[in-house]
């Protein structure tokens, strides 16, 4: 019961819990009688946990395993089965959107002994800006800024930033990763990158694939470290603790250790071809039935 959803059989819950299937077993006459401590330790001797839950989404690029694999390769420090030279750098940019200033109606409470910080419910919008940085993948670098919105323009000046410092402004090669956002996508975004700077080069991520995108573990840094629990009393406020947040992280920071490779984009698109002809197989069963 517990690897089954509860619709199919009929329960109308959106998952289990150990003291509904305790329920659903009584209820089908499995036992007479069972307590949810009960289902608790068998699902736990078994690493089940039904009540958890976790989203994805189905690869339709026909392209993706391709474009993937350019990303992975520039990690790797390769480009077109070359390897990159010396002067030659892999940067992962992108927008963090809406980033709001809360103002709460009361101070918050610093922790205490035996006591979590206390953050008051109750705020005033103070409005909210776009968070946008470029990080250096194999320097470790991070250059950001913030705007008002996203789009083109700002975009623009994100990049301008970066190719306006040395080793970028003067190497062979500076290439942008970055996903298929409005602001930096299709060929048209590319011309235009490269008819401002020569020497830069865009890559995009596969479609819904911005998970392959490494500033969007500087984000989940950001959204951890520097965001939440969100309590600023204006933007500026958030302007000045990111700009500092930056300066922080550049004078430590390692470059992230990422370890998923070509070898294991084939296994995962391996998987998902065997998912789908299994689920091909089932449809055409219960067609058939």
């Amino acid at each position: 019961m517990a690897c089954q959803l509860p619709t199919e059989s009929g329960a109308p819950l959106s998952c289990w819990s150990c003291p509904e299937l305790a329920r659903e077993a009584v209820t089908r006459a499995i036992t007479d009688t069972i307590s949810a401590s009960t289902v608790r330790r068998w699902l736990r001797d078994d690493a089940l946990k039904p009540w958890q839950h976790r989203s994805w989404i189905f690869i339709h690029d026909s392209n993706f395993r391709a474009t993937a694999q350019r990303v992975l390769d520039l990690y790797a420090r390769i480009f077109d089965g070359t390897p990159l030279g010396e002067d030659e750098y892999v940067i992962s940019a992108d927008e963090k959107t809406s980033i709001q200033a809360r103002c709460r109606c009361h101070p918050t409470l610093a922790p205490g002994q035996a006591r979590s910080m206390r953050v008051n419910h109750i705020y005033g919008r103070g409005g909210a800006l776009a968070y946008l940085a470029a990080y250096d993948i194999h320097r470790a670098e991070v250059f950001g800024h913030c705007e008002q919105s996203t789009g083109i323009v700002p975009f623009m000046r994100l990049v301008e930033q970066v190719m306006g410092n040395e080793p970028y402004a003067s190497a062979k090669r500076v290439f942008f990763i970055v996903d298929n956002g409005s602001s930096h996508r299709s060929r048209s975004a590319s011309e235009r990158l490269a008819s401002r700077f020569p020497n830069v080069v865009m890559v995009h991520t596969p479609v819904h694939a911005s998970w392959l995108n490494q500033i969007e573990i500087f984000f989940s840094i950001v959204q951890r470290k520097v965001v939440s629990p969100n309590d600023f009393t204006d933007l500026d406020e958030v302007r000045n603790r990111l700009r500092a947040f930056e300066h922080r992280y550049n004078a430590t920071a390692q470059p992230f250790q990422w370890r998923f490779t070509t070898t294991d984009l084939d296994d995962l698109l391996a998987r998902l071809d065997r998912h789908t002809a299994d689920h091909h197989e089932e449809s055409s069963a219960a067609l058939a039935a």
